[in-house]
């Protein structure tokens, strides 16, 4: 018998307006690679292109960041880019 854990993935963004790291999930990323696309420069994307997402905090105990799932937050597309995590 095969275990599915069914646990979304996230991609990371870095918000150019606030300056904050910002959690996609995977399948709702994809609306923002198709938005880049369409219009093919961020200043042309309208603001009523959002995403839904969760900015990062700082995890005390454990001296890490980890993402705030208790609050939802929207995101203009045209703010978000790829953060380079390595």
């Amino acid at each position: 018998m095969k275990l599915e854990i069914k646990t979304p993935s996230y991609n990371y963004y870095s918000n150019k307006e606030t300056n904050l790291l910002v959690a996609v999930e995977r399948s709702l990323s994809k609306s923002i690679g198709k938005a880049f696309k369409k219009y093919k420069k961020a200043t042309l994307i309208p603001d009523t292109e959002t995403v839904v997402g969760y900015n990062f905090i700082v995890d005390e105990t454990y001296n890490t960041l980890k993402i705030d799932f208790e609050k939802e937050l929207i995101f203009k597309i045209k703010d978000l880019e790829k953060a380079a995590i390595t």
